[in-house]
């Protein structure tokens, strides 16, 4: 490549940057065993204890083991750290570690001593996906286009260190979060490679927050940040068999996100369970005058919300027709996660309709081009006046981004192309436009209207689907290949949406959803935890080169 690159490579680290390459599926057998679980050990990462067997990787155990003087930051974060370098290797879930990691968990550590905790994450590591700013670094959202500038802490994540959490590593994501290409590879980034499914390693994590989702599953770190605009939380969430939370628009704040539309874009908490999702979403979900909705609740305890029993009594809709193109496996779940509904005491209605959800998809995403442009050029506009002292160029509108890519085409674009990026860059960007303005308005009020009738035909507390497809085989030939997603109704009408661990078809997870009108997170998070420790159905990956041939037959 040019020297713009291989002076990032060598003189300009967004951090600790590993190696970018596609993992090697034929050493991560080895790995397997090397690494047989991703449970973190406490008993390997601190002094031993009678409290180290019956404390799970949970942010509640570690935050109570942390407490009672059998584990340290120092500890946890190092156990982290020798895991992401055993391990990233092959699965590719990190972009960069942050060089002052364990300088972090010693400030944790000290606070802890002087029985002076500053938050709720005290101690805890977080990974990040790489398009929200963290202080020090580069911001890259995978492309090595923005590796001239060195923007401050986004809000969530001044809000992550007011509470104690460790700022531990960028997770690698899809490029300009899979809004590049009508032909891309989620997970891939020029600058991060290959994301691999901690379940399987040739097969794909889904995208964009694929990093986070996938160093979770892979037990790199108890808690990631995720974003999402049309199913880049929930959709990796289920493909990596963790939860996420894509929150009503509004309640997380969007400052210093590279962005991808002002009118969908949210960021938000990707976990091994739902308890530890809601401790991160009661942190990020804070008031940014900045950016937050009008009637945005204020501080929550989320954690507050959860319970077993809350499925007893909720009335519950089952929307069948969007997984109608599923394997007969796949569908089959879908069978028994409503037996386990209704075993657990909720009112099934059974099925659903969302009327005309299926004409929300052109609207959308033609008002996403002209998002895009509006809301790069304004960020790159802003990123101006963070470049460094390299000589590192930065581009500074959506056309000189496309450029960019088309001067440094046999790294950048090796993959797949930009069609999407010019497709942006052909509209005029104004959202004053009234094509523009019809365009989003005509998506809105159809899935606004396509979830709100079957919740206020049949009263319902929550709408119930299958969240994806089982993960696919990467594939820089055809690019993803998605059967079916049910992220749309909740991304473009704002309404919250949490996706929990359910099945499994040949070892690779499918997640089931949990949809509810805006502000719902409470009640949302009461039922899927419910449906979490009644099924209790999450395995941990083993990182496996491929699916075992017998699973198969």
């Amino acid at each position: 490549m040019t020297n713009l690159y291989r002076s990032y490579t060598v003189t300009q680290p967004l951090f600790n940057r590993y190696p970018a390459r596609m993992p090697d599926f034929q050493i991560s057998s080895e790995l397997a065993s090397e690494i047989p679980g991703t449970s973190i050990d406490i008993a390997s990462s601190s002094k031993a204890s009678s409290v180290a067997s019956s404390v799970a990787s949970s942010v509640a155990g570690l935050r109570q083991a942390m407490a009672v003087g059998d584990l340290t930051a120092t500890a946890l974060t190092q156990r982290c750290l020798e895991r992401i370098a055993a391990a990233n290797p092959v699965l590719g879930a990190v972009i960069a570690v942050t060089p002052d990691a364990l300088d972090q968990a010693a400030a944790s550590d000290a606070a802890l001593l002087a029985g002076r905790p500053r938050g709720a994450l005290e101690g805890i590591p977080v990974l990040v996906k790489d398009n929200v700013q963290v202080a020090g670094g580069a911001t890259t959202a995978g492309s090595p286009a923005l590796l001239g500038a060195r923007p401050p802490d986004a809000f969530i994540v001044s809000r992550l260190r007011a509470a104690g959490a460790i700022i531990l590593a960028k997770a690698n994501m899809s490029e300009w979060a899979n809004f590049r290409s009508t032909r891309s590879t989620s997970g891939w980034s020029t600058l991060g490679g290959q994301t691999a499914n901690p379940y399987a390693l040739d097969r794909n994590p889904s995208g964009s927050s694929s990093g986070s989702a996938a160093g979770v599953s892979a037990g790199f770190a108890p808690l990631a940040v995720g974003t999402e605009t049309d199913g880049s939380i929930v959709s990796p969430s289920s493909a990596c068999g963790v939860v996420g939370i894509k929150p009503t628009l509004g309640l997380v704040s969007r400052a210093g996100i590279v962005p991808l539309s002002l009118a969908q874009d949210t960021a938000g908490p990707m976990g091994a369970s739902v308890a530890d999702a809601a401790a991160l979403l009661s942190v990020l979900a804070a008031e940014d005058p900045a950016d937050s909705a009008i009637d945005h609740p204020g501080f929550i305890d989320y954690q507050a919300f959860l319970d077993e029993s809350a499925l007893e009594g909720a009335r519950i809709g089952i929307w069948r027709t969007a997984s109608t193109g599923a394997d007969a496996t796949t569908e089959a779940l879908l069978d028994g996660a409503v037996d386990w509904l209704r075993a657990l005491g909720a009112t099934v209605v059974d099925p659903v309709d969302l009327p005309d959800i299926d004409k929300v998809t052109e609207p959308e995403f033609d008002a996403l081009n002209y998002e895009f442009k509006h809301g790069i050029n304004v960020y790159l506009k802003y990123l101006s006046a963070y470049a460094g002292d390299s000589d590192l160029e930065l581009p500074g509108t959506l056309a000189e981004l496309i450029e960019y890519n088309e001067r440094n085409a046999p790294q950048v674009l090796a993959k797949f192309g930009q069609e999407i990026f010019r497709a942006a860059q052909a509209t005029n960007g104004d959202l004053a436009d009234p094509v523009y303005l019809e365009l989003r308005s005509a998506a809105r009020i159809l899935a606004r209207t396509a979830v709100e009738t079957p919740v206020l035909e049949h009263n319902l507390d929550a709408i119930f689907s299958l969240t994806a497809n089982p993960a696919w085989l990467t594939d820089y030939v055809l690019g993803d290949h998605s059967v079916f997603g049910t992220s749309r109704p909740g991304a473009v009408s704002g309404w919250p949406t949490i996706t929990v661990p359910f099945g499994y078809v040949c070892g690779l997870p499918v997640g089931v959803s949990f949809l509810g009108p805006r502000w719902s997170e409470p009640r949302l998070l009461a039922l899927a935890y419910a449906f979490e420790q009644g099924t209790q159905s999450r395995r941990v990956p083993a990182l496996l080169p491929t699916i075992a041939a017998h699973a198969l037959s």
